[in-house]
Parts: structure tokens; C-alpha cells; sequence
């Protein structure tokens, strides 16, 4: 059964040097344990968006949180570019592993069977195989002379995730199209933060994740803020337009985490004393 946590033991959960998978991109991202992440001044983490990666990619990059990302894309979708990722890749200062959206898909899928790799469609021809050494091309064992492009199982340390909801037992009903489950069965650990917990045992269905997958559970109201949380509340545009605005440049960026991040009232949550 996965322990009940604050945000700041979730956060010290994960060490230095962890590989880290997050889901969400500007919405049902686990933003409070991110935000906690960097108060904490964790370094060296080597993050896979799944697939994608918005925000909660961006302020751990642009925090030099994380060392390297592997993604399909990384992006503030209608806000533009990622502005801190992109600053930081042009002066090459951050390490991008570009995988495609089918290959970190692929790539967890072979975590979570236990398989050391999985083969993926699309790929033969394009620079992926210049820039990714690590995916190769085999001989299709089922049609022989037909090449396939194979890329190895990704087996994240730890799962972060932002769900609706939890009961006592610790299972947790996500949004079933951001791949939490996926994201789960393949890491070794995963920590979820929730808006509530309810009394009576969650129905298996979409986006259930059961408990025996999950590490923590963190019972963190406004967790995806400045994000949504679909049935719960919208997207802040003024804070997010305040920070594509300011992590442009790297002043620009520490202004926007002392003014949202750092200050003790920040959301009210998980802050240290």
C-alpha cells in the first residue's frame, strides 16, 4: 500500500541523478511536487517526457534541475515555444535526447513488459538514426529481408504524476490520456499528487491506476496549478503568460521563480518553513 505523503517528503524522494518521467503538458501536470523539486535543489535528473513535455519540463531545465530530457517534443502548446528549454539547447547548456512521440511510448511499453527493447514503425530513413546511435535496425525475424528499427526499453526511477482523486488504499484516477498507467507500470517508483482523496473505493475504469503501482500519494489541492485540472479548475493565462514572457532570459527566469515559486505564500502548499 503506497504511503500518504507531504510534498516535501515526495520531493525528497527522489534523489540527484534519478531518471524521471512526467506527464501532463499544460494540463494535469504535477506542477506543487515540480515547484518542490526545484525549492529542494535537486540536480542531474534525467527526464522522459511522455510523449511531450510543456511547463513542468520547462522550469526544472530552465531551474537546472534536470540534465537531459528525452521527448517527442517539448512545447507551450497555444503559449508558443518552451522558452527555457529553448534558451538553454541554442547555448548548449542542455542535453536533448529528440526520440519522437513513438519511440518514448515504444520505449516505456518495453519497461513495462520487461523486454529489453520494442521495434517502432516510421523511423527508417530519418535522422533519428544519426542523432540516436542507441536505436538500431534489425532484420525482421518474421519477414526476412525487411528492416526494423528497434529502440531500447526505458526503465524511469521514478513516475511523477497528477491525478483527480485517491482512496484509502492509494489507487488513483488520472486523466486516461496522459498514459499515466504507462508511465507507472514501467518506473520503479511513482508519486502521485492528488486534489482529494475519497472515502469510498475507486471503480476500476479509465485512467485508474491501482495501488499497487504507486509508491505515494500526496494530497496536493491545486496540484496541476498554473495548469488545469479538468472538473476542478482552469489554467492561471496571467501566470502562465507572465512566464513565457519572463524565462526568455535568464534574469527573466529567476524573477519569475522568486515571484512564484520561492515566496512562502506561493499556493500555500508543500512550502518549506
Amino acid at each position: 500500500m503506497p504511503r500518504f505523503v507531504s510534498l516535501v517528503e515526495a520531493a525528497a524522494l527522489v534523489p540527484d541523478g534519478a531518471t524521471v518521467a512526467l506527464a501532463g503538458n499544460l494540463d494535469m501536470s504535477p506542477l506543487a511536487l515540480v515547484r518542490e523539486l526545484v525549492r529542494q535543489g535537486r540536480r542531474g535528473l534525467r527526464l522522459v517526457l511522455v510523449p511531450s513535455g510543456g511547463l513542468a519540463a520547462d522550469l526544472l531545465i530552465g531551474a537546472g534541475v534536470a540534465e537531459s530530457a528525452e521527448f517527442g517534443s517539448v512545447h507551450l502548446g497555444e503559449y508558443g515555444v518552451a522558452p527555457a528549454f529553448k534558451r538553454l539547447v541554442e547555448a548548449g547548456k542542455f542535453r536533448p535526447l529528440d526520440s519522437g512521440c513513438p519511440a518514448v511510448l515504444a520505449g516505456l511499453q518495453a519497461g513495462a513488459l520487461g523486454v529489453p527493447f520494442m521495434p517502432v514503425r516510421g523511423f527508417l530513413g530519418t535522422d533519428y538514426l544519426k542523432v540516436r546511435p542507441e536505436f538500431r535496425v534489425i532484420e525482421n525475424p518474421y519477414n526476412p529481408g525487411e528492416p526494423v528499427v528497434v529502440v531500447p526499453a526505458v526503465r524511469p526511477d521514478f513516475a511523477l504524476i497528477h491525478g483527480f482523486r485517491a482512496d484509502a488504499q492509494g489507487n488513483v484516477l488520472t486523466d486516461p490520456t496522459q498514459d499515466a498507467g504507462l508511465m507507472a507500470r514501467a518506473s520503479r517508483c511513482t508519486v502521485v499528487t492528488v486534489e482529494e482523496v475519497q472515502k469510498s473505493p475507486l471503480e476500476r475504469g479509465p485512467g485508474f491506476v491501482a495501488a499497487f503501482y504507486v509508491g505515494a500519494v500526496v494530497v496536493a489541492p491545486g496540484g496541476a496549478r498554473p495548469g488545469a485540472c479538468p472538473g476542478y479548475y482552469g489554467r492561471d493565462e496571467a501566470e502562465i503568460k507572465a512566464y513565457v514572457d519572463l524565462a526568455r532570459t535568464e534574469t527573466g527566469f529567476r524573477e519569475y521563480l522568486t515571484r512564484y515559486l520561492l515566496r512562502p505564500q506561493a499556493y500555500g502548499m508543500g512550502l518549506p518553513g
